[in-house]
């Protein structure tokens, strides 16, 4: 399973979504129906997952499921 299938099984399983929503120019915050707690969560869930750290900043530039899939290559890319 490749990075961004897991991300996508993480946040179908944890936000509780069809994965045919999820698609790469999609709105993450809208599709998600994220809200500040669900930011926590996500936050914690991907640094259990993959062993990276985010911070609020991260998510400043984040618009697109595809921005989101972008952060955590690099993260993986910086830690390695």
């Amino acid at each position: 399973m490749d990075v961004l299938e897991k991300i996508n099984a993480i946040l179908v399983d944890e936000f509780e979504v069809d994965s045919a929503i999820i698609s790469p120019e999609n709105n993450l915050k809208a599709t998600l129906q994220l809200d500040s707690l669900d930011y926590v969560d996500l936050v914690v869930i991907i640094e259990a997952n993959f062993g990276v750290k985010l911070v609020e900043a991260d998510f400043v530039s984040i618009v697109t499921f595809e921005d989101f899939y972008a952060l955590i290559e690099n993260k993986l890319l910086l830690r390695n």
